[in-house]
């Protein structure tokens, strides 16, 4: 067991994000395995989940006209537009079926409001409003975290930077996460990780 200051944050393993699903990460489902072997480690386990309303702003299919993976402005900056995913109480929300959620402490859904995005665990894409994370890891006396889990270069990076910016030792095992890479975004994911003081490790 690793020292109770430690924590595992596991970003958004859902059916939308793995292979058959809505907006699928190549080889998203070939993390679970390595994250369930990983809780055991840890006694804190915190699973993060996207949890969208269908009317979301997010969504291609809100803005008529917009394709998919295009991208507008919105009051807090760019947004990437997206399929429709993770809509709350749908098949696609729900995590994966054989990820184990019954170790985990406390699940975090983010993205519930239907104005704003939210990409990291922390706080919505305003870079403001907290999702109330930071005050539970605090309370449990985490400073080191561990995170993994689906995209590298979406949810799981912002999650790294905002946690690293707030303080937190942060590590990202890059071998128990997948990627979008959108026009790069793996690549400038990972510097930008490494620039605010994250680690990347397999």
């Amino acid at each position: 067991m690793r020292d109770a200051s430690e924590a595992l944050i596991v970003i958004d393993v859902q059916n939308d994000f793995c292979p058959g699903g809505a907006l699928a990460v190549a080889g998203g489902d070939e993390i679970v395995a390595g994250i369930n072997a990983l809780m055991g480690g840890f006694s804190i386990r915190v699973l993060t989940q996207d949890w969208h309303p269908a009317d979301h702003a997010s969504f291609a299919a809100n803005h008529p006209g917009a394709a998919p993976f295009s991208v507008t402005e919105m009051p807090y900056g760019q947004q990437v537009l997206w399929p429709v995913h993770c809509v709350q109480g749908t098949p696609g929300a729900a995590f994966h079926a054989k990820l184990a959620t019954d170790p985990a402490d406390l699940v975090i859904r983010k993205g519930f409001r239907a104005a704003i995005d939210s990409y990291s665990a922390f706080f919505e894409n305003d870079h403001a409003t907290p999702t109330g994370l930071e005050g539970y890891l605090r309370t449990r006396g985490a400073t080191k975290l561990t995170l993994v889990g689906l995209a590298t270069d979406f949810c799981v990076a912002y999650s790294a930077i905002d946690a690293a910016k707030l303080g937190f030792d942060v590590t990202v095992r890059t071998g128990l996460c997948r990627a979008i890479d959108l026009d790069g975004s793996l690549a400038k994911a990972e510097a930008g990780m490494r620039a605010a003081g994250v680690r990347l490790e397999r």
